[in-house]
């Protein structure tokens, strides 16, 4: 987990300073230093200076820091995290960020950010590209859904077979899990149960709620299955499983569908438990050795047919633009119901910990780029809010120079950087410790 975060994050941080470094020098900025990671203790630029790896090549050092938070582009000229107005004190210089027109210091300060969105841009094209878009058509989930507790608590039914969302027909599965229904306003679905249709509605804190119960989707579709591939020395394996064999019964609880399987394992974890198997025409008992998580280690086949929608290259970059923008939409609508009370802020905010556990314990290339693309796109969005000491900060006091004519004094900048940084620093020590409190309550 700690592996991919750290090379998903270095890759992004190191592309969105890349944006800052390029249009700085394209102006004729010099740039002093480039930094992936911090070569001090960040955010302390005197504390505990050195790199792991430094090398000079003209005006700049490139370096890897060993703080392993980020990273940051030192421009001449410039207040931020490594310099401040005592620095700056002396007149101007052609080649320093200050002596160059606002609209060329707006758009360095933006540089990164577009980087951001560019990368995340180019990773859901490729990904669409590479791997198209696997579904589940609605109609192939033909025997309901099984919820689990927290869809049993705003309503579903085992067997409750979805038909609208928010009152209109859908064609894929997965349209059950979309933003708009789940964090929007006033989300409902309509399933029809027993001969009859029943509107289930979606409660305003569903976020937080989601949050608490985040380990499986609330509802899953009941679908049959049979063993793929098994994992050599897995409990699977020991029992006799074979490829092919559907499992029926585990400990005498029906297991037709695949979310009851999993329930049934969970419920006997760390037991010798009888298998009732499907083997062609033959029903066999076998006995597993479930392990302590709960699994018997194989790959499961669905029976239900899923479908996946090609596209060319340039069919891609549309299509990967709309996900790529999705992400920043759905980060507006959280945001929003944070700040409207909707949603509590320990639930819906995660750092480093968080961000490990989505990468989960295996590398998987495919889910490594999307989450990277996911976390490109967050990057952007965090990186443009007004605050002092991010991006977003220093172009909002650039947009007010272009706007009254004037700058802020080197003074102020000094000290609403200084607020920034509080802040900033402030929300770090709560996403941490937030994470840690999650991870073991």
């Amino acid at each position: 987990m700690a592996g991919q975060m750290l090379l998903g994050l270095s890759i992004l941080v190191g592309l969105h300073e890349f944006g800052h470094f390029a249009t700085a020098k394209y102006f004729k900025i010099r740039v002093d230093k480039f930094y992936i990671f911090f070569d001090f203790l960040f955010p302390m630029p005197g504390v505990m200076n050195f790199a792991l790896l430094k090398k000079k090549i003209g005006d700049t050092e490139y370096g890897l820091g060993w703080f392993p938070l980020g990273g940051y582009v030192a421009i001449h000229g410039m207040i931020d995290e490594t310099t401040d107005a005592d620095q700056l004190s002396a007149e101007p210089q052609p080649n320093e960020f200050r002596s160059k027109p606002a609209w060329q210091r707006l758009i360095v300060m933006l540089g990164g950010i577009i980087m951001n969105v560019i990368t995340g841009i180019i990773i859901f094209s490729a990904l669409t590209f590479k791997y198209g878009e696997e579904y589940l058509p609605a109609t192939e989930v033909k025997y309901g859904v099984l919820p689990n507790e927290l869809g049993q608590k705003i309503g579903f039914r085992t067997g409750d077979k979805i038909v609208k969302i928010n009152g209109r027909p859908f064609t894929e599965f997965d349209d059950v899990y979309k933003p708009d229904v789940l964090i929007g306003k006033n989300g409902y679905y309509t399933v029809h149960r027993g001969g009859q249709l029943v509107d289930i509605r979606v409660p305003v804190d569903f976020m937080d709620q989601l949050s608490d119960k985040s380990q499986t989707p609330f509802v899953l579709p009941l679908n049959p299955f049979e063993v793929d591939k098994i994992n050599s020395g897995s409990p699977a394996a020991k029992a006799g499983l074979q490829t092919g064999d559907q499992i029926l019964q585990v400990g005498g609880q029906d297991t037709r569908f695949f979310p009851q399987l999993q329930e049934a394992l969970k419920a006997n974890a760390g037991k010798a438990t009888p298998l009732l198997v499907k083997r062609g025409a033959e029903t066999l008992t076998l006995t597993a050795n479930i392990d302590d998580d709960g699994k018997l280690g194989f790959m499961p086949k669905s029976l239900l047919r899923s479908s996946t929608r090609t596209y060319g290259l340039v069919e891609s970059v549309p299509v990967g633009t709309k996900k790529a923008f999705g992400v920043i939409t759905t980060q507006l609508t959280a945001f929003g119901k944070i700040f409207r009370g909707e949603a509590s802020a320990r639930k819906s905010l995660g750092g480093p910990m968080a961000i490990a556990q989505q990468y989960g314990g295996q590398w998987d290339w495919e889910h490594f780029w999307l989450l990277t693309g996911m976390l490109s796109m967050v990057l952007a969005f965090m990186n443009l809010l007004p605050v002092p000491a991010l991006d977003g900060g220093h172009v909002m006091f650039l947009l007010y120079e272009m706007v009254a004519g004037r700058k802020p004094s080197d003074a102020f900048l000094e000290n609403a950087q200084k607020v920034g940084m509080v802040l900033i620093l402030g929300l770090m020590v709560f996403v941490i410790f937030n994470d840690a409190i999650k991870a073991i309550f």
